[in-house]
């Protein structure tokens, strides 16, 4: 799937449209669905979509809008960091995925990853904000206001802090993710299995 880049006149609206179509989520984005899957490499592991994460995946799919952060494995691991980096507020779903995305991002893509974290610090995240309100904002508003494209300049001793105390927490949350996604594998499995008859 080709990166899609989303015009700085379009209102946050019109572009959560193309985004959700671009990716096949659906015109509500999968928010009323009861399920929604990880994909575990190949393996999708099913798991509830709380009120929490629908809650928190509003602003993420505007993130990704506005940082150009793709919605595949890497460009996953990449706005984890960027969200950690800008501050996820009182949003618990997020912290949760996104320290659990950081830790596996510096796993496998570590450049890319430290370097969207850094973005992030020099930026603002969206959550908390009013949401119906952002929808009627164009793109190039909220990404200066946001300064997600503003230049940074090295990092300081407290950016080199922060990363590391997030590491350290996406190494439990990580570490826990995966033994309950070893659990649920073969729901994982079974739902795979359905899918594919069903096909």
């Amino acid at each position: 799937m080709a990166l899609v880049h989303y015009d700085d006149g379009l209102t946050m609206r019109e572009a959560r449209a193309i985004y959700f179509e671009v990716n096949r989520f659906g015109a509500d984005g999968g928010y009323g669905d009861a399920w929604v899957d990880f994909k575990l490499g190949p393996l999708p592991v099913p798991f509830p979509n709380t009120q929490g994460r629908v809650r928190a995946v509003r602003y993420h799919d505007l993130h990704h809008v506005l940082t150009g952060y793709d919605t595949n494995t890497i460009g996953e691991f990449e706005i984890s960091a960027w969200e950690l980096g800008a501050g996820c507020k009182d949003f618990v779903a997020a912290w949760q995925l996104n320290l659990g995305g950081l830790f596996a991002g510096l796993l496998t893509s570590p450049r890319r990853t430290v370097r969207a974290f850094l973005r992030g610090r020099r930026s603002e995240s969206l959550y908390g904000r009013p949401f119906e309100e952002l929808l009627g904002r164009t793109v190039g508003d909220l990404r200066r206001e946001m300064r997600v494209d503003a230049p940074f300049p090295s990092p300081t001793a407290l950016d080199v802090l922060w990363l590391a105390l997030a590491s350290l927490a996406g190494l439990v949350v990580g570490a826990v993710g995966f033994a309950l996604a070893l659990v649920v594998a073969p729901i994982g499995l079974v739902n795979l299995a359905l899918r594919r008859r069903l096909a």
